[in-house]
């Protein structure tokens, strides 16, 4: 199916999140209609850290192994890993060129700011003016970063949906009445990071959620089975916990 049409289904699209190739080729033979990438998980692998801007090579790599893939695939590439709205157009045009469908591209920053509004704007517009055809799931960092209200998290959402943008991503919005208005003050598909214990798969459907990311989760839930797995060879007891994204970031960011 077109990834765009995946995005007004009866429920949600449920995207879980590959890191090299065999898992997305493991989730895509599971039946999983579409893939995305995870930032932590290209950087994990690359043994950088995340948010850096400094796995754009990494990425473009997995890029091109997972659009051999038989589904669709969306890729997240940070910020685009320019301030140069040209350079982003250009990256997604490549991308593209794969045979990639997606991108999200978010306007946070690693150090907790976030992009002026007027210039993240201007990047939708060079990636849609480069990539028409591609799905640009463009992400505001509001809500994760803890930096605004929903009124200024709309605002920025409504711009760059005039700016051209497919789908929004609001990673961090849980609340009832939160995702609630977020569907109701917006135009386009809304996206949301599943969060254990906070959201549920059914209840987002119900308030008209149209895509559900796994995000880092299933790379940390695969570090997780990876050690116990490790310990039980040994035949001693394990039972250690999914590590958080601050874990697995600080073991990253000791090893740059």
């Amino acid at each position: 199916m077109d990834f765009h049409a995946l995005h007004h289904g009866d429920e949600p699209l449920l995207l879980p999140n590959a890191w090299d190739f065999a898992s997305g080729a493991l989730m895509a033979g599971a039946g999983f209609p579409a893939i995305g990438t995870t930032s932590l998980g290209v950087a994990g692998v690359a043994g950088k850290p995340d948010a850096s801007g400094d796995t754009k090579d990494e990425t473009i790599v997995l890029a091109r192994r997972l659009a051999r893939l038989p589904v669709p695939v969306t890729v997240d590439i940070e910020g685009g890993y320019s301030e140069r709205p040209d350079e982003v157009g250009a990256l997604v045009s490549e991308l593209v060129s794969f045979g990639i469908a997606g991108v999200n591209l978010e306007d946070g920053y690693a150090d907790g700011t976030l992009r002026p509004i007027n210039q993240q704007i201007a990047m939708i517009e060079a990636v849609k003016a480069a990539a028409p055809e591609v799905f640009l799931n463009a992400r505001t960092d509001l809500f994760w970063l803890g930096k605004g209200t929903l009124d200024e998290t709309l605002e920025r959402a409504n711009a760059y949906a005039d700016a051209g943008a497919d789908g929004i991503f609001v990673p961090g919005a849980a609340e009832d009445d939160d995702v609630r208005a977020l569907v109701e003050g917006l135009p386009l598909p809304l996206n949301v990071l599943h969060m254990p214990g906070r959201t549920d798969f059914v209840r987002l459907a119900e308030l008209g959620v149209k895509r559900v990311s796994c995000g880092s989760l299933l790379y940390r839930a695969a570090l997780q089975t990876a050690i116990n797995t490790a310990f039980g060879v040994a035949g001693k007891p394990a039972d250690h916990p999914v590590p958080s994204y601050a874990d697995v970031q600080s073991l990253l960011e000791e090893g740059a």
